[in-house]
């Protein structure tokens, strides 16, 4: 163990990324309880409004992602600067992510349905550093013997080969594919072979003149979202809380 740590994290230099990673995560876990519990109404914390102004929490974390951006660019990745910039990057990033559908939308949309897409870009961010950190990077060991060398040969050129994969089934609307195919060998293989989803580029490109397999894409598409929705909303709402319910609209008297 000592060795696969120091071979895979100390020596390529990525414990930065770890560092970084392990405060991203926890960074975004504790905003979430604090939000959730400023929206039950308990404990001490209150949300922050000078003069009337909402402070939106991705506020100071675009501060701390600029702070330790900079500062793990001016420390050369290494040292103590690199971890504690990585550390202060993690904090700020996972407070920035936490209000990504804010930014996407430019509304409040904290605790909609479209807040949702905060969650899941949080969560896809996570899993894709982690599966880089825990996984054979090609990139920065140094002394190799030949066979490692062989063997980092094959990594090079299978990734290349991943991330063709991965934007072809980007081009087909698969994004969550195309995202974990970048590190994960085959998944991208997967997305990029089956049928496009509706309205995606691939579709209306290849589509357009082909009915029945318009209609296979989209009855593909609808048992996919039946089968996932519910996992995946059950999976969002233990981690980010459960949305408001969605209000009518009000309609305005007409005058006669």
């Amino acid at each position: 163990m000592g060795h696969w740590w120091y071979r895979n994290i100390v020596e390529p230099g990525k414990l930065p990324l770890l560092l970084a990673l392990l405060s991203f995560v926890m960074s975004f876990l504790v905003t979430r309880v604090i939000t959730r519990l400023i929206r039950a109404g308990r404990g001490p914390f209150k949300n922050i409004t000078p003069g009337g102004v909402h402070i939106h929490h991705v506020v100071p974390g675009v501060i701390l992602v600029i702070i330790g951006g900079f500062g793990a660019v001016g420390s050369g990745g290494r040292g103590f600067g690199a971890m504690a910039s990585a550390v202060i990057f993690g904090l700020g990033a996972g407070l920035v992510l936490d209000e990504f559908a804010l930014i996407l939308h430019l509304d409040d949309v904290y605790w909609s349905e479209q807040g949702r897409k905060s969650v899941e870009i949080v969560v896809l961010t996570a899993a894709l550093v982690a599966l880089i950190l825990g996984g054979f990077l090609p990139f920065g060991v140094n002394d190799l013997t030949s066979e490692e060398r062989q063997s980092r040969g094959l990594i090079i050129m299978n990734t290349a080969t991943n991330f063709f994969l991965a934007l072809i089934a980007l081009w087909k609307g698969k994004a969550r594919t195309a995202l974990f195919g970048m590190v994960i060998p085959f998944v991208a293989l997967v997305g990029a072979i089956r049928l496009a989803r509706p309205g995606s580029p691939y579709a209306k490109r290849f589509y357009a003149k082909r009915p029945r397999a318009r209609a296979k894409a989209r009855l593909r598409a609808f048992h996919h979202d039946r089968r996932w929705a519910g996992p995946r909303r059950k999976f969002e709402n233990f981690i980010g809380g459960t949305p408001d319910p969605a209000r009518a609209p009000v309609s305005k008297p007409t005058k006669h």
